[in-house]
């Protein structure tokens, strides 16, 4: 089970580009905003894990 933290590079338009926080040199994945929570914002932090996206305060 996949349990990782991203930080938000990018959003555009209905997608956004996610960055793994412990792998940087891996490349930005890029996912569609309906599966993140509503108040992303570019620079914000999320944790994945059981098939969902948290924002970490």
């Amino acid at each position: 089970m996949l349990v990782c933290d991203y930080i938000v590079e990018r959003i555009d338009g209905d997608y956004a580009m996610l960055k793994r926080t412990n792998l940087p040199e891996e490349e930005a994945k890029m996912v569609a905003r309906a599966l993140l929570p509503e108040e992303i914002r570019e620079g914000s932090r999320l944790h994945y894990e059981l098939l969902q996206y948290t924002i970490v305060e």
